[in-house]
């Protein structure tokens, strides 16, 4: 899938996914969309290569041949820069419209005044995007046409696992940019978040950094991403349902300035479905119920 304009995006997501499930695990990429409505891009300030600076370009690719190992891949459609379904519902930035928001919005969230609410204000390095306020309204039927929906269909998903095999684990594939961090200095491969350890398991993110680690990344856990929304959301390990936010380089994988794969690509491609073959037998043989594992 390309990046390309569009006057509408129907289905705004897809779930891949394979003939029979054959593990509970569930991968999810919600910010690779690359199909962006038309009516937003004419309400930018910045043209179309500065839009997709929030893009998880390609992830959804990478992360592909779990399908054909069995394991249901979820992806949005539509750009993080249009609506980020990794916040709150209603996050937003009073800021940015004409007319009063719900008194249930949340207006003071860490994420709203940095400008990356659930309608984002900026992108890349503090970019406005907008000409102009949007209306409420406009806000709002984003939310219904395309956050609710997705994490409707991600809850159902995640349940019909849970049902099925006793437990689920949510995977929340994401990419950062390839510049170095501001303290730790050079931008490690992969960033393993787990809220600091309350989203999941151990044992998910500890087999996912020995097995990175082995094939030479240099693997972190949680700084700076510790996970978002979706993982601090769906993570319930008390309750059979872990989450774990995978942030990969994207300097590993393609051209950050021409949003171009790049000859990285398909090691990366290939080491991911290794992994997670890795994490499909070794964590499920470990997480799932006695029960469910003999069945």
């Amino acid at each position: 899938m390309t990046a390309c304009l569009a006057d509408s995006i129907d289905p705004p997501f897809e779930i891949l996914a394979p003939d029979d499930i054959a593990a509970p695990f569930i991968f999810n990429s919600p910010h690779s969309g690359r199909i962006y409505p038309r009516a937003f891009v004419e309400q930018a300030r910045l043209d179309f290569g500065a839009l997709r600076r929030s893009e998880d370009s390609f992830v959804d690719e990478l992360f592909a041949d779990v399908v054909g190992a069995g394991m249901p891949l979820m992806r949005a459609l539509f750009p993080r820069a249009f609506l980020d379904l990794n916040r709150e519902p209603y996050e937003l930035d009073p800021r940015m419209f004409d007319g009063r928001l719900p008194a249930f919005a949340n207006t003071r969230s860490i994420r709203v005044s940095g400008g990356l609410g659930t309608i984002a204000r900026v992108v890349g390095d503090s970019q406005e995007i907008y000409q102009r306020r949007l209306s409420v309204e406009e806000a709002l039927e984003r939310i219904e046409a395309y956050y609710k929906p997705y994490h409707q269909a991600l809850r159902r998903l995640i349940t019909r696992t849970q049902r099925r095999f006793g437990m689920a684990v949510l995977v929340d594939c994401h990419s950062m940019p390839s510049g170095p961090m501001r303290e730790e200095g050079a931008r490690a491969d992969f960033v393993l978040g787990d809220r600091y350890g309350t989203s999941c398991a151990p044992i998910i993110p500890d087999l996912l950094e020995q097995e990175l680690s082995a094939l030479g990344y240099l693997v972190v856990r949680n700084k700076p991403y510790a996970g978002g929304y979706i993982t601090e959301h769906y993570g319930n390990p008390g309750s059979g349902l872990h989450a774990v936010q995978i942030e990969i380089n994207r300097g590993l994988y393609m051209h950050e300035a021409t949003y171009e794969r790049a000859g990285g690509f398909y090691r990366v491609r290939a080491d991911l479905a290794a992994v997670m073959g890795r994490l499909m037998a070794v964590a499920g043989e470990h997480l799932m119920p006695p029960q469910a594992a003999a069945e």
